[in-house]
Protein backbone atom coordinates (compact mmCIF):
# COMPACT_ATOMS: atom_id res chain seq x y z
CA UNK A 1 0.00 0.00 0.00
CA UNK A 2 1.42 3.38 -1.06
CA UNK A 3 1.15 6.81 0.54
CA UNK A 4 -2.59 7.41 1.13
CA UNK A 5 -4.59 9.19 -1.57
CA UNK A 6 -6.79 12.05 -0.39
CA UNK A 7 -10.12 12.47 -2.17
CA UNK A 8 -10.97 16.10 -2.94
CA UNK A 9 -14.23 17.61 -4.16
CA UNK A 10 -14.58 21.06 -5.70
CA UNK A 11 -16.73 23.66 -3.97
CA UNK A 12 -20.29 23.65 -5.24
CA UNK A 13 -20.57 25.89 -8.30
CA UNK A 14 -16.78 26.15 -8.64
CA UNK A 15 -14.03 24.47 -10.66
CA UNK A 16 -11.70 24.27 -7.65
CA UNK A 17 -11.73 24.08 -3.87
CA UNK A 18 -10.99 26.87 -1.40
CA UNK A 19 -10.47 26.24 2.31
CA UNK A 20 -10.00 28.89 4.99
CA UNK A 21 -9.48 27.23 8.33
CA UNK A 22 -8.48 28.30 11.82
CA UNK A 23 -7.65 25.44 14.16
CA UNK A 24 -5.51 24.76 17.17
CA UNK A 25 -2.18 23.45 15.94
CA UNK A 26 -2.11 20.50 18.35
CA UNK A 27 -5.18 19.11 16.55
CA UNK A 28 -3.13 18.52 13.39
CA UNK A 29 -2.03 14.88 12.94
CA UNK A 30 1.06 13.94 10.94
CA UNK A 31 -0.86 13.13 7.78
CA UNK A 32 1.47 12.53 4.84
CA UNK A 33 -0.68 12.08 1.72
CA UNK A 34 -1.03 12.95 -1.94
CA UNK A 35 -3.73 13.84 -4.46
CA UNK A 36 -3.87 14.60 -8.20
CA UNK A 37 -4.89 18.19 -7.49
CA UNK A 38 -2.30 20.96 -7.29
CA UNK A 39 -2.35 22.76 -3.95
CA UNK A 40 -1.50 26.32 -3.01
CA UNK A 41 -1.08 26.72 0.77
CA UNK A 42 -0.89 30.05 2.55
CA UNK A 43 -0.12 30.13 6.27
CA UNK A 44 -0.74 33.67 7.47
CA UNK A 45 1.73 33.78 10.35
CA UNK A 46 3.41 31.72 13.02
CA UNK A 47 5.81 28.80 12.99
CA UNK A 48 5.38 25.22 11.90
CA UNK A 49 6.75 22.37 9.85
CA UNK A 50 6.63 22.00 6.07
CA UNK A 51 7.01 18.49 4.70
CA UNK A 52 6.75 18.37 0.92
CA UNK A 53 8.08 15.35 -0.96
CA UNK A 54 11.29 14.45 0.83
CA UNK A 55 11.90 18.03 1.95
CA UNK A 56 11.38 18.72 5.65
CA UNK A 57 12.02 22.12 7.24
CA UNK A 58 10.41 24.78 9.43
CA UNK A 59 8.80 28.08 8.52
CA UNK A 60 8.93 30.94 11.01
CA UNK A 61 6.64 33.76 9.92
CA UNK A 62 3.92 32.09 7.88
CA UNK A 63 4.43 30.24 4.61
CA UNK A 64 3.37 30.12 0.97
CA UNK A 65 3.92 26.89 -0.96
CA UNK A 66 2.70 25.58 -4.31
CA UNK A 67 2.57 21.78 -4.41
CA UNK A 68 2.40 19.92 -7.70
CA UNK A 69 0.04 17.13 -8.73
CA UNK A 70 0.57 13.85 -6.81
CA UNK A 71 3.45 15.34 -4.80
CA UNK A 72 3.15 13.89 -1.27
CA UNK A 73 3.02 16.34 1.61
CA UNK A 74 1.89 16.73 5.21
CA UNK A 75 -0.36 19.35 6.80
CA UNK A 76 1.34 22.68 7.47
CA UNK A 77 -0.25 23.03 10.89
CA UNK A 78 1.69 20.09 12.30
CA UNK A 79 4.10 21.11 15.07
CA UNK A 80 2.90 24.73 14.95
CA UNK A 81 2.07 26.79 18.02
CA UNK A 82 -1.35 28.00 19.15
CA UNK A 83 -3.99 28.84 16.56
CA UNK A 84 -3.10 27.99 12.98
CA UNK A 85 -4.83 29.86 10.13
CA UNK A 86 -4.37 28.95 6.50
CA UNK A 87 -5.96 29.29 3.09
CA UNK A 88 -5.69 26.28 0.78
CA UNK A 89 -6.55 26.25 -2.93
CA UNK A 90 -6.83 22.81 -4.57
CA UNK A 91 -7.32 22.43 -8.32
CA UNK A 92 -6.68 19.93 -11.09
CA UNK A 93 -4.33 20.73 -13.96
CA UNK A 94 -7.26 20.72 -16.40
CA UNK A 95 -9.69 22.58 -14.10
CA UNK A 96 -10.29 25.14 -16.86
CA UNK A 97 -10.33 22.62 -19.70
CA UNK A 98 -7.85 20.26 -21.36
CA UNK A 99 -6.07 22.89 -23.48
CA UNK A 100 -6.57 26.09 -21.50
CA UNK A 101 -3.00 26.28 -20.21
CA UNK A 102 -1.68 25.51 -23.70
CA UNK A 103 -2.76 28.98 -24.81
CA UNK A 104 0.17 31.40 -25.35
CA UNK A 105 -1.14 33.77 -22.65
CA UNK A 106 -0.70 30.97 -20.13
CA UNK A 107 2.94 30.19 -20.98
CA UNK A 108 4.43 31.42 -17.71
CA UNK A 109 1.72 29.87 -15.55
CA UNK A 110 2.26 26.54 -17.30
CA UNK A 111 5.98 26.74 -16.43
CA UNK A 112 5.02 27.59 -12.84
CA UNK A 113 2.94 24.41 -12.65
CA UNK A 114 5.85 22.40 -14.06
CA UNK A 115 8.19 23.75 -11.36
CA UNK A 116 5.60 22.96 -8.70
CA UNK A 117 6.32 19.25 -9.16
CA UNK A 118 9.36 19.93 -6.99
CA UNK A 119 7.36 22.01 -4.49
CA UNK A 120 7.84 25.80 -4.52
CA UNK A 121 8.18 27.91 -1.39
CA UNK A 122 7.70 31.66 -1.88
CA UNK A 123 9.08 34.30 0.47
CA UNK A 124 9.61 38.03 0.93
CA UNK A 125 7.30 40.56 -0.70
CA UNK A 126 5.70 37.81 -2.79
CA UNK A 127 4.48 36.06 0.36
CA UNK A 128 3.18 39.32 1.86
CA UNK A 129 1.39 40.42 -1.30
CA UNK A 130 -0.13 37.02 -2.03
CA UNK A 131 -1.42 36.77 1.55
CA UNK A 132 -3.49 39.89 0.93
CA UNK A 133 -4.67 38.68 -2.48
CA UNK A 134 -5.64 35.22 -1.27
CA UNK A 135 -7.58 36.74 1.62
CA UNK A 136 -9.63 38.64 -0.97
CA UNK A 137 -10.87 35.33 -2.44
CA UNK A 138 -13.07 34.78 0.61
CA UNK A 139 -16.60 36.07 0.23
CA UNK A 140 -16.53 37.00 -3.48
CA UNK A 141 -18.49 35.35 -6.30
CA UNK A 142 -17.16 32.19 -7.92
CA UNK A 143 -16.48 34.08 -11.15
CA UNK A 144 -14.49 36.85 -9.44
CA UNK A 145 -12.67 34.26 -7.36
CA UNK A 146 -11.53 32.52 -10.53
CA UNK A 147 -10.31 35.75 -12.15
CA UNK A 148 -8.42 36.71 -9.00
CA UNK A 149 -6.88 33.23 -8.80
CA UNK A 150 -5.52 33.49 -12.35
CA UNK A 151 -3.95 36.84 -11.41
CA UNK A 152 -2.36 35.19 -8.37
CA UNK A 153 -0.92 32.45 -10.57
CA UNK A 154 0.51 35.08 -12.93
CA UNK A 155 2.14 36.96 -10.04
CA UNK A 156 3.69 33.75 -8.74
CA UNK A 157 4.86 32.77 -12.21
CA UNK A 158 6.89 36.00 -12.53
CA UNK A 159 8.22 36.05 -8.95
CA UNK A 160 11.92 35.43 -8.37
CA UNK A 161 11.39 35.06 -4.61
CA UNK A 162 11.12 31.30 -4.38
CA UNK A 163 12.93 28.11 -3.41
CA UNK A 164 12.49 24.69 -5.02
CA UNK A 165 12.06 22.15 -2.25
CA UNK A 166 13.02 18.92 -4.04
CA UNK A 167 15.32 17.94 -6.88
CA UNK A 168 13.81 16.75 -10.14
CA UNK A 169 14.93 13.15 -9.70
CA UNK A 170 13.57 12.71 -6.15
CA UNK A 171 11.39 9.64 -5.65
CA UNK A 172 8.38 9.61 -3.30
CA UNK A 173 7.41 5.96 -3.43
CA UNK A 174 6.90 5.57 0.32
CA UNK A 175 4.88 2.48 1.18
CA UNK A 176 2.70 1.81 4.21
CA UNK A 177 5.67 0.43 6.13
CA UNK A 178 7.65 3.63 5.51
CA UNK A 179 4.74 5.75 6.65
CA UNK A 180 4.30 3.89 9.91
CA UNK A 181 8.05 3.87 10.52
CA UNK A 182 8.39 7.63 10.02
CA UNK A 183 5.34 8.26 12.18
CA UNK A 184 6.92 6.25 15.01
CA UNK A 185 10.19 8.15 14.64
CA UNK A 186 8.43 11.54 14.69
CA UNK A 187 6.40 10.56 17.75
CA UNK A 188 9.62 9.41 19.43
CA UNK A 189 11.26 12.79 18.70
CA UNK A 190 8.27 14.68 20.11
CA UNK A 191 8.39 12.70 23.34
CA UNK A 192 12.17 12.55 23.87
CA UNK A 193 13.69 15.72 22.38
CA UNK A 194 14.50 16.97 25.89
CA UNK A 195 16.61 13.86 26.57
CA UNK A 196 20.14 13.05 25.34
CA UNK A 197 20.22 11.81 21.74
CA UNK A 198 20.09 8.00 21.58
CA UNK A 199 20.49 6.69 18.02
CA UNK A 200 20.28 3.06 19.10
CA UNK A 201 16.95 3.65 20.82
CA UNK A 202 15.36 5.36 17.82
CA UNK A 203 16.79 2.70 15.49
CA UNK A 204 15.02 0.09 17.62
CA UNK A 205 11.80 2.09 17.29
CA UNK A 206 12.23 1.87 13.50
CA UNK A 207 13.11 -1.86 13.68
CA UNK A 208 16.47 -1.26 12.01
CA UNK A 209 20.12 -1.56 12.98
CA UNK A 210 21.88 1.73 13.74
CA UNK A 211 23.77 1.90 10.39
CA UNK A 212 20.64 0.91 8.44
CA UNK A 213 18.54 3.49 10.28
CA UNK A 214 21.05 6.29 9.64
CA UNK A 215 21.16 5.47 5.92
CA UNK A 216 17.37 5.07 5.73
CA UNK A 217 16.61 8.35 7.48
CA UNK A 218 19.11 10.36 5.41
CA UNK A 219 17.74 8.89 2.17
CA UNK A 220 14.09 9.36 3.17
CA UNK A 221 14.11 12.78 4.85
CA UNK A 222 17.20 14.20 3.12
CA UNK A 223 19.01 15.03 6.37
CA UNK A 224 20.71 13.10 9.16
CA UNK A 225 18.71 12.17 12.23
CA UNK A 226 21.01 14.33 14.39
CA UNK A 227 20.35 17.37 12.18
CA UNK A 228 16.62 16.62 12.24
CA UNK A 229 16.60 16.37 16.04
CA UNK A 230 18.59 19.60 16.38
CA UNK A 231 16.21 21.39 14.02
CA UNK A 232 13.24 20.13 16.04
CA UNK A 233 14.86 21.28 19.28
CA UNK A 234 15.66 24.71 17.86
CA UNK A 235 12.09 25.10 16.66
CA UNK A 236 10.89 24.33 20.19
CA UNK A 237 13.46 26.79 21.52
CA UNK A 238 12.03 29.51 19.29
CA UNK A 239 8.61 28.94 20.81
CA UNK A 240 10.01 29.17 24.34
CA UNK A 241 12.11 32.26 23.58
CA UNK A 242 8.87 34.07 22.81
CA UNK A 243 8.06 33.79 26.53
CA UNK A 244 9.85 35.23 29.56
CA UNK A 245 12.06 32.15 30.02
CA UNK A 246 15.80 32.83 30.11
CA UNK A 247 18.06 31.61 27.29
CA UNK A 248 19.82 29.24 29.70
CA UNK A 249 16.52 27.69 30.79
CA UNK A 250 15.43 27.29 27.15
CA UNK A 251 18.75 25.68 26.27
CA UNK A 252 18.40 22.88 28.83
CA UNK A 253 14.64 22.53 28.44
CA UNK A 254 15.15 21.74 24.74
CA UNK A 255 17.70 19.00 25.30
CA UNK A 256 21.00 20.86 24.88
CA UNK A 257 23.68 20.28 27.48
CA UNK A 258 25.55 23.59 27.27
CA UNK A 259 24.86 27.14 26.17
CA UNK A 260 27.73 27.47 23.71
CA UNK A 261 26.65 24.46 21.63
CA UNK A 262 23.02 25.61 21.80
CA UNK A 263 23.99 29.07 20.51
CA UNK A 264 26.14 27.57 17.75
CA UNK A 265 23.37 25.27 16.47
CA UNK A 266 20.74 28.00 16.85
CA UNK A 267 22.76 30.43 14.71
CA UNK A 268 23.47 27.78 12.08
CA UNK A 269 19.75 27.06 11.68
CA UNK A 270 18.18 30.48 12.28
CA UNK A 271 20.95 32.81 11.12
CA UNK A 272 21.00 34.71 14.41
CA UNK A 273 21.90 34.05 18.03
CA UNK A 274 19.24 33.10 20.63
CA UNK A 275 19.66 36.55 22.21
CA UNK A 276 19.17 38.33 18.87
CA UNK A 277 16.11 36.20 18.18
CA UNK A 278 14.62 36.87 21.61
CA UNK A 279 15.12 40.64 21.30
CA UNK A 280 13.54 40.58 17.85
CA UNK A 281 10.38 38.70 18.81
CA UNK A 282 9.86 40.62 22.07
CA UNK A 283 9.94 43.91 20.14
CA UNK A 284 6.98 42.80 18.00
Amino acid sequence: MKTPLEQIQNDEGSSFRLLNQKVLAHDFPWNYHYHPEFELVLVFEGRGRRHVGNHLSYYEDGDLVLIGSNLPHAGFGYDALGEHEEIVIQFKEDFLGDKFFENPEMEHIKKLFERSQQGIQFYGETHKKMAKELKKLIGVSHFERLIRLLNIFQELAYSAEYNLLNSLDTRYDFNQKDQLRLKRVYEYVEKTYQNPLNIREVADIANLTVPSFCNYFKKTVNQTFTDFMNEYRINKACQLLMTERSIADVCFECGFTNNSYFSKVFKEIKGKSPLEFKKLVLRK
